[in-house]
């Protein structure tokens, strides 16, 4: 492997490693490319093993072909051991991605000599200052404090920190104000893991049950027609669905239109089950209380309407955990608490026709210089992220942290569109290429604009976001 030694960025005097915090796909991505940088990655995994989160969803298949979930660099550090790549058109299961790609990378010399699982972080700070102290804070070293196995607590210190966490740990509530619904909090044995694998391991408490689905996302379609599958070999399962919406459109999605085959299939199969009376659409649901009896739970919504249910799965997203991060000086969105020039390009509330943009180190920079959030975390509480998005980020940031600020603000990623880019799902568009200078500054997400040889974007939904679904809903 071809190393890269740094001129600038962190310090090499220090002789500190780079944590990164987290073992799942983006987290050993940014250590290979760390490594070929010529810097010393240092990871930090709170589960048992590397992409313990993606372990929890294994049973689930990606829409994404393994052509965008494979690193580049950790492809070259994979490929001396005989690793065989996947072939590139398949799509992968969470567990085929866990078996065939980063548990080998895991256990490749370079990685698991630096990574270190059952290490939760809990704080990460400037070694002699909290958040309110300046002077001489750039050049201080971090401390993060680490909880390892069997409750020892440590602190490392470290010359920089890659945050690449994600957000599975912490799953948005049920009710309607970004609060726990009255009594959710109480509820826990009638609230399943968000994305539970009903059709196997976790079968029996599912079987024969009513059963509530609630969220307008790929993993409440995803989760939907597997207890469908359920329902044919367990007879008394009801099925129903819960969304806040007008309609279904919006997970139905762009069918055969979509960029992404998987993605557009599943929406169909879902309209066609729900259509069928198989699965029992509930809409306009806000839930504002649950309460929890000694044979079901019910579920108020804050129109009135109550909906019983055995269990429920809760499918309504997942949000950055920032705690661990209170002593660091961030510079957030306040709406999607992504890094604030990511923000506006992946607001659900206004952004989805136009392209998330490649990015790197300069949109992700944080007021703490060689701090980065990275991988899905970055993304905050926006819902579409896809690896190859993170896979760039990390090159670039890995780049940046070597004082390659050349390789760092150049840029470039080929994904495929989502084909909904209206709200009847009909059309779907290109969108200019956009260069390393237009990411510095403010930059410009137009929906249908002149197309361009390459696409470099992810398409995520609705023209205007959920604008124009409330403009839908009043229409309908």
């Amino acid at each position: 492997m071809e190393t890269t030694k740094p001129e600038g960025g962190t310090d090499p005097a220090k002789n500190l490693p780079v944590a990164i915090i987290g073992g799942g796909p983006v987290g050993l991505a940014t250590a290979a490319h760390l490594l070929e940088r010529g810097l010393e990655p240092l990871i930090f995994e709170a589960g048992l093993t590397a992409g313990f989160a993606i372990e929890q969803w294994r049973h689930i298949r990606l829409f994404s072909p393994w052509r965008f979930n494979l690193d580049a660099a950790a492809v070259r550090l994979l490929e001396p051991t005989g690793w065989e790549t996947p072939r590139l058109t398949a799509l992968p299961y969470g567990g085929e991605l866990i078996d065939h790609y980063l548990a080998p990378l895991a256990a490749t010399p370079e990685i698991s000599s630096r990574l270190q699982t059952c290490a939760r972080v809990i704080a990460v700070t400037r070694q002699g200052m909290d958040k309110t102290h300046v002077r001489g804070r750039d050049a201080a070293p971090f401390i993060v404090r680490v909880e390892h196995d069997g409750g020892e607590v440590r602190d490392h210190t470290v010359a920089a920190v890659v945050d690449a966490s994600g957000t599975w740990s912490t799953r948005n509530p049920l009710g309607t104000s970004g609060l726990p619904a009255i009594g959710e909090d109480t509820a826990p044995g009638r609230i399943s893991s968000p994305l539970p694998d009903v059709t196997g391991r976790d079968s029996a408490s599912f079987a024969g049950r009513r059963v509530l689905v609630v969220g307008a996302g790929h993993s409440a379609a995803n989760t939907l027609i597997n207890l469908a599958d359920l329902a044919k070999e367990a007879p008394g399962t009801t099925i129903l669905w819960a969304v806040r919406g007008a309609s279904g459109e919006k997970v139905y999605g762009g069918g055969d239109a979509d960029g992404l085959p998987a993605r557009g299939q599943l929406g169909s199969r879902l309209r066609r089950l729900v259509e069928a009376g198989t699965i029992e659409l509930h809409t306009g649901v806000g839930i504002s209380s649950l309460k929890t009896l000694d044979t079901h739970v019910s579920v108020e919504a804050v129109d009135g309407r109550t909906l019983n249910a055995d269990i429920i799965i809760p499918c309504t997203g997942f949000r950055p955990d920032l705690g661990i991060l209170r002593e660091l000086r961030l510079n957030l969105d306040p709406a999607v608490e992504a890094p604030v020039r990511l923000g506006p390009l992946i607001d659900p509330e206004f952004h989805s026709c136009g392209t998330v943009q490649p990015h790197g180190a300069g949109l992700l920079a944080h007021p703490e210089k060689n701090f980065y959030i990275v991988g899905m975390k970055s993304y905050g509480r926006a819902p579409t992220f896809l690896l190859a998005t993170g896979y760039e980020q990390v090159r670039s940031v890995a780049a940046a942290l070597a004082g390659d600020q050349a390789a760092a603000d150049t840029v470039r990623l080929e994904l495929p569109e989502t084909g909904v880019c209206s709200t009847d799902g009909g059309t779907s568009c290109d969108v200019p290429a956009v260069s390393a200078a237009d990411l510095g500054g403010s930059a410009e997400s137009g929906c249908c604009a002149a197309p361009e040889p390459v696409r470099i974007g992810f398409l995520t939904g609705l023209v205007h976001g959920r604008s124009a679904e409330k403009k839908e809903d009043i229409n309908s």
